[in-house]
């Protein structure tokens, strides 16, 4: 292929799970930018539908989407049964979707996000949205890839899939120990644990042409509070969270030809961070 073309996305289908949220809109503008046509999968049509309005007027492609929810296999399936009827084939699935679970216990008498009170129904709901969901969109989506031309599969950890959470950086002064925030167990787990369903992916499909990686980003602005953003920027060899289109790149990367030969590969995009 011609070095120039490399990243070229046109023709070329890709499936956005979360697609509503702050870097699923991120996601699907970066496929639109290079010519692939984005369909948005989320629970909040609201959103979805002016979404799709603003990707087919901004950059003059077909954007489209469907209202499912990840966590319902019969929903997920068939999503992917509609969209083969009407585009006959997935090139690209970025599982995006996830809860991302608030760090603030907003004063109530036991923090309920530390691991010792942490309700096991939320331990449910994240792990389904952020884990099972991605395994249900795999196995759908990637079996539509695998009995077709192939595909990329990208699968968004997180750079706490790779190191633990600095709980130090949510700390308020005068606060007891029992009660000082923490970012919650189901986060890193889910993103740990979906590391290990890319390994698992790459593996699996990789003789019928499909490709599975894991994109792991630090944190990224999004109207943290100046106290947070100080602490932060002490971890992170570049000084700074990342601006909210700086995995745009790596999303292209990942989802066209120029990491035709990448799968199982696990792409930090994290300012240094994993490095100290």
């Amino acid at each position: 292929m011609a070095p120039h073309t490399l990243f070229d996305l046109s023709g070329k289908t890709a499936v956005i799970t979360g697609a509503a949220g702050f870097l699923g809109q991120r996601h699907a503008e970066a496929i639109a930018a290079f010519g692939g046509t984005p369909i948005l999968l989320d629970i909040r049509e609201d959103i979805l539908k002016k979404q799709m309005r603003g990707l087919r007027a901004r950059f003059q492609i077909e954007a489209d989407y469907y209202r499912a929810d990840v966590t319902d296999e019969r929903a997920v399936a068939k999503a992917c049964s509609s969209l083969l009827k009407r585009r006959g084939q997935v090139d690209v699935l970025i599982n995006n979707a996830a809860h991302n679970p608030a760090v603030d216990s907003s004063g109530k008498v036991h923090n309920a996000l530390r691991l010792e009170h942490f309700p096991r129904q939320a331990w449910d709901q994240d792990i389904a949205a952020g884990l099972t969901g991605a395994f249900l969109c795999a196995k759908h989506f990637g079996q539509a890839m695998a009995s077709g031309r192939g595909g990329s599969i990208i699968n968004i950890s997180s750079d706490l899939g790779l190191i633990a959470p600095d709980q130090r950086l949510y700390r308020k002064d005068g606060v007891p120990e029992g009660m000082q925030d923490v970012k919650p167990v189901t986060y890193s787990v889910v993103k740990t644990g979906l590391i290990g369903l890319t390994r698992y992916l790459a593996t699996y499909w990789a003789r019928q042409g499909v490709r599975c990686n894991a994109l792991c980003p630090g944190g990224v602005r999004n109207n943290q509070s100046p106290r947070f953003l100080a602490r932060i920027k002490e971890l992170i060899p570049l000084g700074r969270m990342a601006e909210p289109d700086e995995l745009q790149g790596a999303i292209v990367f990942l989802a066209s030809d120029a990491s035709a030969y990448m799968t199982g590969g696990v792409l930090a995009i994290d300012g240094g961070r994993t490095c100290w």
